[in-house]
Parts: structure tokens; sequence; C-alpha cells
């Protein structure tokens, strides 16, 4: 069965990046620290990595993420998605106008011009067609930033949440949570490394 899941790093004061955060600058003024789990060398971090992009059918991200990954410094051959997986999984740009282009042209991108959910809906197509292609179940990714997990998980769109949370304060950034409806959410699974702790909860 297909999940959509929210996967994001945050930091106990809730925020996804630092102040600033823009194109070249892309975690902002002080967040460079909140992703230090995906680059550890600890064996429960890697395996999460992997089992995280393994299981990735389709990938959705907003336009400011995009803007910041596509653009200088950002993503590479070893810097990207899963980093040794960049590109396998279809990408799914929730946007209002495409960009005029793309310079990392090796990966599948699909630019959403109708919203999140329809831009999800795509994604859970392109995942459920991998899925039989593959013979196993995978699963969309929202990828962030902050404001469309924020949204989705707002508007129901969202199966499960999975949190890295960072032992870092920022003080001030990019919320992840900035309001709306109540969601229940069931916890699944609590793993702690020597980077984060991994906590994973079902929508109820």
């Amino acid at each position: 069965m297909t999940r959509v899941v929210a996967d994001i790093t945050i930091s106990l004061d809730g925020f996804v990046t630092g102040p600033d955060a823009g194109p070249g600058n892309g975690l902002g003024t002080g967040g460079e620290p909140l992703h230090a789990w995906a680059f550890s060398d600890d064996p429960d971090d890697q395996r999460i990595i992997r089992r995280s992009t393994e299981r990735s059918g389709a990938v959705v991200m907003g336009r400011h993420l995009f803007d910041i990954i596509d653009g200088p410094g950002g993503w590479n051959d070893e810097i990207g998605y899963g980093a040794a997986e960049v590109g396998k999984p279809p990408f799914i740009v929730v946007t209002t106008t495409p960009p005029a282009e793309v310079r990392l042209t090796g990966l599948d991108w699909t630019f959403a011009t109708t919203g999140l959910a329809d831009a999800v809906a795509t994604a859970r197509a392109r995942a459920e067609a991998a899925s039989t292609a593959r013979g196993a179940d995978l699963d969309v990714v929202l990828m962030g930033g902050g404001a469309l997990i924020g949204s989705a998980i707002a508007a129901g769109l969202v199966d499960t949440v999975s949190l890295h949370l960072s032992p870092l304060i920022l003080g001030a950034g990019t919320p992840l949570f900035t309001g709306g409806p109540t969601r229940a959410l069931r916890q699944r699974e609590v793993l702690v490394t020597s980077t984060a702790t991994h906590l994973t909860y079902d929508v109820v």
C-alpha cells in the first residue's frame, strides 16, 4: 500500500531551517547542524536514510526548496536525495509557474501548478506505478519545505509523519507548524542515535 510520508528534520524548538534560508544558504543561518545525522557514520542513521530512499516511489517538494537544490551550491552527484540514490524517484514540485530552465536536467521533474492536493495525487499515481513495476510497496515522500509539510498535514493528506529531531536550538527560522486543525498522531517508532532522535507517527 502506498503511504504519504512527511519526512523532515526539525530543531528542538520547532524550526526546519535557521533564519534567512534561501539559495546558497539552504538551511539558513546556523542551520547546518540540523542534518548532521544524515551524514553521520552511525549505522542506525545510515539505515534510516537507506530505508527511506529505498521506499521512495515519488517525492514532493515546494518551489522554494526546489530553487535551493537546483541553484548554485545545491544538489550534485554526491549530495542530493539519498546521495547514491539521487534521481531514482520522480520529483513533483508544487509551484504556480514552472521555471524557465532546470540545472538538474538528469532528474525526473514534474511541476504541479494546480495545488498541493493535485501534486500529492500525481505523486501517488507515480509511486503506485513504480510499486507495480518493482513488485514492492513504495511511498510518496513529502520532503519539504516546512510550509508544504505543515499544509499537507493540516489538509489531511499525510498518512505518516517522520521527524528527525536534532539536538539544536535555533531560536528563529522556518517553523514546521504554524497553526491548522488538531491532528491526532499514534507513535509508532522512536530511535535515538548519536546525532538525533528519529520519531515516526501514524496520522489517526
